[in-house]
């Protein structure tokens, strides 16, 4: 009679166990659809990096921020000299630009982790082509503009090379279940 209790406790904590193991990878996709449907979010985010003249709520923000209303993305930027950043969250690459110098700015994030199962940039595969992406940074918004959305190898730099123009370049592991390559979004944009 123990055995039997002991074998349907053991039982029943494997099967909780991998299924936590299993759903949580895909739990943030399915409450990011369930909050993507009630669209108040985007527009507040899209309100944040573009304010109407009508919205004198709206102002830049005090801190260093990722604004991406495509993927419900309001997150501050991290600045240190190490990938060990990157456990703070998003992590502005030192051998990058920021936006008030203009060339590429280069932010990259975790996207999944067991102990961070909805990174930063979870949901970066849902940015898409024409998208606006705002960065606060030293108190101006620089609002960008997505022309380029690609995956490369994870030992692919030039996506970090110095650029003429003003460019956004947020880059993060793909796919999702065995991250072998970085997906890359590039945007170009001005100060508004």
């Amino acid at each position: 009679m123990k055995t039997r209790l002991v074998h349907n406790v053991l039982l029943i904590a494997i099967v909780l166990i991998n299924g936590y193991i299993i759903l949580l990878p895909v739990a943030p996709s399915i409450l990011f659809w369930l909050d993507k449907q009630d669209g108040s979010e985007v527009a507040r985010l899209e309100k944040r990096i573009a304010p109407t003249p009508a919205d004198t709520k709206a102002s830049v923000p005090a801190d260093d921020r990722l604004i991406v209303p495509g993927m419900m993305l309001d997150e501050p930027i991290h600045m240190g000299p190490t990938a060990r950043t990157l456990r703070q969250g998003l992590w502005l690459r030192p051998q990058g630009s920021t936006p008030d110098k203009g060339s590429n700015t280069v932010i990259v994030g975790h996207r999944f982790t067991y102990t961070n199962p909805r990174g930063q940039f979870y949901h970066l595969d849902k940015v898409k082509m024409g998208d606006t992406i705002g960065v606060a940074w030293k108190g101006v918004m620089y609002t960008y503009t997505v022309h380029t959305i690609k995956v490369v190898s994870a030992d692919t730099i030039a996506v970090e090379a110095p650029t003429d123009k003003p460019t956004l370049t947020l880059y993060t592991c793909t796919p999702l279940w065995l991250p072998t390559e970085r997906l890359v979004i590039v945007a170009e944009g001005e100060a508004s």
